[in-house]
């Protein structure tokens, strides 16, 4: 069963937006929800950003980046990257269990009581305390 409320990670809608490959499918139908509402997503403002400089990259076009970055955003609740999400994702990294900016989305859905993380990636199998929602099941 799917949960109604889970942190989304960058990995979905950057999946969505690209080239077709084995995600893409299931992260499109996982937007779809979120857009009529059948469940709901946080974000980091992080993810935010990476999905702008990602899109920026694959695209070149600075005004397609902007775009795709703002539709993603009105898509989900969005939670500061601020000092206690940057000490919990320090700690993360501490340990051992995620990198990066893995770390700073684990971090943003620890703190805000979210235990479902929407993503491709298997790094966050290893966050204690999260599971990882994959859209293509």
């Amino acid at each position: 069963m799917i949960p109604r409320v889970m942190l989304i990670d960058s990995s979905v809608p950057l999946y969505a937006l690209g080239a077709q490959s084995v995600w893409r499918d299931g992260c499109r139908g996982l937007l779809a929800q979120l857009a009529n509402g059948s469940i709901t997503g946080l974000a980091s403002t992080e993810m935010i950003q990476e999905v702008a400089h990602h899109r920026l990259r694959m695209t070149g076009d600075h005004a397609i980046a902007v775009a795709d970055a703002r539709d993603i955003a009105q898509l989900v609740t969005l939670v500061p990257f601020d000092e206690a999400v940057l000490n919990i994702a320090l700690e993360l990294i501490e340990r051992g269990d995620v990198r990066g900016r893995d770390a700073v989305h684990a971090a943003t859905a620890l703190l805000q009581g979210i235990t479902a993380v929407a993503s491709t990636d298997p790094a966050f199998d290893e966050v204690p305390g999260l599971t990882r929602i994959d859209p293509t099941h």
